[in-house]
């Protein structure tokens, strides 16, 4: 079966830091785009972060430009969310998403493969 695990998040203060993982298993990552995304309560779902396969540039949300970095291991098959300068704002459960046409987007129903989430929370 495929399926995308999410780990990493926690409680963490204003101006820290955390880095999540989205593994997956089942199938290669290699060759698909994989985003993150994020929802609050009564929020819409917003696209974080997303990076192309077979790329290792990334592109991120204006929200969170400059503060998170999205990067991938082939070896590890694994995508990487390193979240830098948290802020309360930032707080919601956070997804990965894996998208077989290959490109990633910011757009939550182009993908086609997700993990169940992992929650972050950012307060003093």
């Amino acid at each position: 079966q495929l399926q995308l695990v999410e780990s990493g998040g926690g409680l963490v203060q204003p101006g820290g830091s955390l880095r999540l993982s989205c593994a997956a298993f089942g199938f290669k990552l290699d060759y698909y785009g994989v985003g993150w995304f994020r929802q609050a309560p009564g929020k819409e779902r917003e696209g974080v972060s997303y990076i192309g396969g077979g790329t290792s540039s990334g592109h991120s949300a204006d929200s969170v430009k400059g503060r998170f970095t999205i990067s991938r291991d082939y070896a590890e098959n694994t995508v990487y969310l390193q979240m830098n300068s948290l802020i309360p704002e930032d707080t919601a459960v956070y997804y990965c998403a894996a998208d077989d046409a290959g490109w990633g987007t910011l757009r939550a129903d182009e993908y086609d493969i997700w993990g169940q989430g992992t929650r972050v929370t950012v307060s003093s």
